[in-house]
């Protein structure tokens, strides 16, 4: 592929410490927004009427193709890099001549699948409120060119927060740099999947066909996520990894009458129910054996940052209407370091306008299990089939024969689904000691610094197999129901991200650590 430098895109190389010095990168990214506010939503208006399920064919390959557009039109060598009958991979770089670092851009453009009758609107078609749904806002026009913008505006659309939010805030950086003749410090590489909320299934080989693209990368840094709960800027050095399993228990092999066989037909939801109660202790502790041994303690640096985290958990309690929480009184951010059992989903037969006076044959339940920096996946399923095992039951992979359920009195079926690791960066890095003084350029003393976010993200592809640096760097409102109906962008958010972007593209030179390219 051609590589061009910012040399040859048309842009004016500021000198060396003379407009930069009057007026930092953040300020003209501020100035640009407020001139341009409009055509930036209406800009990112059109970005999200684009359908982005993954399995979406038609749909992935429209957004892929605009963003590579977009990029190539403000300066970016921009293509889509491709496996056969896969979402490809947006990849664009901008090279500066003589930089001796090179920054890596994540973003992921598709978005969860959804159910259109849960929403206020159609998922695909952004709509403007001057405030969050729930509070009773109404509805606005996208404002005219010129038109005052208030930043507590919302725009309503699939991955509106998750994960498009980045590219509408990355592209007007790239076009006020152009605008203002400002160049990076870095060279910068831009790496967008269309495969995350798919459980991003052929990333790892993308990576590894294009290593040569991407092995003189000096630190990833993903554009994804919500900022902190009580509002402030966050960054985050790590992710908790994902892993599942379903869990299927069987009474006799048909539905029978409550009143003819109740008291003496084994329940399948009250097995299910047992079997459930088992695994965690009324204080929310999960009491599978084993299960917190492989935890990998914090370092200095990282639990020096979460004692200093904002004491928020009082007012998140109050807005989410919740009188306890798990964990006998820590804090959410230690129990985010802590890896996790929760019942995703249940099923057994049906309730309210429906139910029937049955016992049902079967009872199932979703059970997702976050890993953090330690956790083995497979090795977490095998110790939640173990401790199902020490609770009498016989284990399956298939639904059981006539002559294995009179064998065995209790039995489960359980299945396993895939997931990866957890992954965190070490704080001390001098490279992520840079990265924290862009983004404080950005967010200021409200800065909030965590050992890792709550949520999973393919981040161990990066830091395992390409063996380099990965942070979190979030914009999204927290509340911006994510992957849920309604899904929002709070307008304040956009407006951060475009600042935090431009500081971090701007960012202060300092000596790679890669030493041989």
């Amino acid at each position: 592929m051609k590589r061009t430098c910012i040399a040859v895109l048309g842009l004016m190389v500021v000198p060396s410490g003379e407009a930069l010095a009057q007026r930092s990168a953040v300020e003209v990214a501020r100035a640009y927004r407020e001139a341009h506010g409009a055509e930036i939503l209406r800009d990112f208006r059109e970005l999200l009427a684009i359908p982005n399920v993954a399995r979406d064919s038609v749909g992935i390959n429209a957004n892929a193709a605009y963003i590579r557009d977009r990029l190539a039109a403000l300066g970016v060598e921009s293509r889509l890099l491709r496996l056969p009958g896969v979402p490809p991979i947006v990849y664009g770089e901008l090279l500066v001549p003589g930089a001796t670092r090179t920054l890596a851009v994540y973003v992921h453009y598709d978005g969860q699948p959804v159910d259109s009758s849960r929403w206020s609107n159609a998922p695909w078609t952004p709509v403007l409120y001057d405030g969050a749904l729930e509070a009773g806002a109404g509805r606005l026009p996208f404002p005219e060119p010129g038109e005052p913008i208030d930043p507590e505006w919302r725009i309503y659309a699939r991955s509106a927060g998750d994960d498009k939010a980045p590219i509408g805030a990355l592209l007007p950086v790239l076009a006020a740099f152009a605008e203002a003749g400002i160049t990076p410090t870095s060279n910068i590489k831009f790496f967008f999947e269309g495969e995350e909320e798919a459980g991003s299934v052929r990333l790892g080989r993308y990576l590894e066909d294009h290593r040569a693209l991407l092995d003189d990368i000096d630190i990833w840094l993903f554009f994804d996520g919500p900022v902190h709960q009580s509002r402030r800027p966050l960054l985050t050095f790590g992710v908790r990894g994902v892993t599942g399993l379903e869990v299927t228990v069987y009474g006799s092999n048909r539905p029978l009458h409550s009143g003819h066989y109740g008291n003496w037909a084994p329940v399948p939801g009250q097995m299910l129910a047992e079997l459930l109660a088992s695994m965690k202790s009324r204080d929310g502790r999960v009491v599978v054996e084993g299960f917190y041994d492989t935890v990998e303690p914090l370092g200095e640096l990282e639990r020096a940052a979460l004692e200093a985290l904002p004491d928020y958990d009082g007012q998140l309690k109050e807005e989410l209407g919740l009188a306890r929480t798990e964990g006998n009184g820590a804090s959410l951010a230690e129990q985010l370091l802590l890896p996790s059992l929760t019942v995703r989903g249940l099923a057994s037969a049906n309730v309210g306008a429906l139910v029937r006076n049955i016992i049902p044959a079967t009872a199932t339940a979703a059970l997702g299990i976050r890993l953090v920096k330690g956790n083995d996946p497979e090795h977490m399923k095998d110790l939640v089939e173990a401790h199902i095992r020490r609770q009498g039951y016989h284990i399956v992979r298939e639904d059981p024969d006539q002559a294995t359920r009179l064998q065995y009195p209790r039995i489960a079926k359980v299945t396993r689904s895939g997931g990866y690791p957890a992954a965190r960066t070490s704080m001390d890095l001098p490279i992520v000691q840079q990265v924290v003084d862009a983004v404080r350029e950005a967010a200021g003393d409200e800065l909030v610094l965590v050992p890792a976010l709550g949520g999973s993200l393919p981040l161990y592809l990066f830091t395992d197999l390409m063996a380099k640096p990965a942070l979190i760097v979030p914009i999204a409102n927290h509340d911006d129901n994510q992957h849920a109906a309604d899904e929002n962008l709070r307008i304040a958010n956009l407006w951060y991200g475009i600042e935090l972007y431009a500081a971090l593209f701007t960012m202060a030179p300092g000596q790679s650590p890669v030493q041989d390219r």
